[in-house]
């Protein structure tokens, strides 16, 4: 069962860099900035480097102040995982930008409350970290594209067409640094769990996350982040407003700073909801009629269903693992 744990874990962890391709190389590729290859590979490489450059706060955060560890034991990590697995592929073939980390909140929350009957094995401290970190980083990403892009209009202000080349070669810079800020706070997540189940399962004596766990964990969202999910791709890059470069480079500086603001802090945010903000945030600074407010609306819908579906769908894989085991 161990076995399966881990593979459900690395399957997750896969599927979360599959999915958060588009958020980290959309606007690159849309603004032309990179060929789609050379975009995802570059953002790989960037992201199997950023827990170890930045520390593994997150992963603390998931693995030890969520849920009492006495209450729980590796068949609910099992079915947390599972259920998070099938949203992202179902998201994902609907081409909605639903949330990782969401996914894994949800199907957390649903296994552990169903074994356990009691909210008691919620702590609350660590709860209200992370939907804090949830919740609230949208609207900082929303706020930060804004005033990026409005300090940016300022200072290319008279400036010809030819600033648009320089925003164009620049993205290749700010692509590393949100991969890097979106590896060091989504691989984290996997971690946690993983070190959890060892915890859990006596195969370490206290909680902390061994360097074979990042490795493992980190490599596995690059891998997921290289082979890109295209569907993504194409709604965060071209249906939200049109993509040019100086929106590619706004955007990623926006993401970048709220995503790695929150991995130092231990906050888990998710990088679907901050880099869709920060595009609409940066559109916003241009003209607000320029962004197609019909597709947010979209991706909030599949934000706000993404919580109590998995938190279900957690809890009935966690019912029929009791079944059969």
């Amino acid at each position: 069962m161990f076995t399966a744990f881990i593979i459900f874990a690395l399957v997750f962890d896969f599927l979360n860099g599959f999915h958060d391709s588009s958020n980290i190389v959309a606007t690159v590729i849309s603004s032309r900035a990179l060929n789609p290859r050379l975009a995802l590979i570059l953002a790989a490489i960037s992201e199997f480097a950023g827990p170890f450059l930045f520390g593994v706060a997150v992963a603390r955060t998931i693995g030890n102040e969520l849920l009492v560890d006495n209450a729980l034991n590796e068949y609910v990590l099992l079915a947390a995982l599972i259920a998070a697995v099938i949203w992202n592929l179902a998201t994902w073939y609907l081409g909605l930008p639903s949330s990782s980390s969401h996914a894994l909140l949800g199907g957390l929350l649903g296994a552990a409350l169903l074994h356990a009957r009691s909210f008691s094995i919620v702590q609350v401290d660590g709860m209200i970290k992370v939907v804090l970190a949830l919740f609230l980083s949208p609207l900082i990403g929303i706020l930060a594209g804004f005033l990026v892009m409005r300090i940016t209009l300022w200072f290319v202000r008279g400036a010809t067409p030819r600033v648009s080349g320089f925003f164009r070669r620049t993205q290749i810079f700010t692509l590393i640094g949100l991969g890097l800020s979106h590896g060091t706070n989504d691989a984290q997540k996997t971690m946690g769990v993983i070190a959890l189940g060892l915890f859990l399962t006596q195969r370490i004596t206290s909680f902390y996350v061994p360097i074979w766990v990042i490795a493992i964990s980190a490599g596995a969202i690059a891998l997921g982040t290289a082979f890109g999910g295209w569907r993504l791709i194409r709604t965060l890059g071209g249906r939200i407003y049109r993509i040019r470069p100086i929106h590619g480079f706004t955007s990623q500086i926006a993401g970048a700073a709220v995503i790695l603001g929150g991995a130092l802090v231990g906050g888990p945010v998710s990088t679907t909801q901050v880099m869709s903000s920060a595009i609409v945030g940066v559109g916003a600074a241009e003209r607000v009629n320029k962004v197609r407010w019909t597709i947010l609306r979209d991706m909030v819908l599949a934000w706000t269903l993404t919580i109590p579906i998995t938190a279900g769908l957690a809890a009935l894989v966690f019912y029929l693992l009791n079944l059969l085991v």
